[in-house]
């Protein structure tokens, strides 16, 4: 089980090379689990490679994110980002993101996501 202050530090590092789109894959472990991103498909993705084709299509679309909220509990955390979106459409948008983490092994191993995955399918092209 990791400490807070462990997982904090894991988090705010994923946070600050997520904002930037870069570097924030280092602290994933690679077995990473994903869920989330297409609730109609909620069986998670597994690898740190997999989670990575699903940011690189999302990164097309955010500009800038927030952390807006921070809870850790031990190996556990709770994230509500923040996102503002650029659409390829041309619709531009704010959303939410509810992030729930767990670290193992002074690694990130397991996000599960939750968000409005209806404006995506409107305004990005598949």
């Amino acid at each position: 089980m990791e400490n807070a202050a462990t997982t904090t530090a894991l988090l705010e590092h994923y946070y600050s090379g997520f904002a930037q789109k870069e570097g924030w894959e280092t602290v994933l472990a690679e077995d990473f689990i994903f869920t989330g991103g297409d609730m109609t498909h909620p069986e998670p993705l597994t690898g740190k490679a997999a989670y990575r084709q699903v940011i690189d299509r999302f990164s097309r679309v955010f500009t800038t994110m927030r952390v807006k909220e921070m809870i850790v509990d031990g190996d556990k955390a709770c994230v509500i980002g923040t996102y503002d979106y650029a659409f390829p459409n041309g619709v531009k948008t704010t959303g939410n993101v509810a992030e729930i983490w767990e670290a193992r092994n002074g690694k990130l191993q397991a996000l599960t996501i939750f968000f409005d995955t209806l404006t995506f399918q409107r305004n990005t092209p598949a």
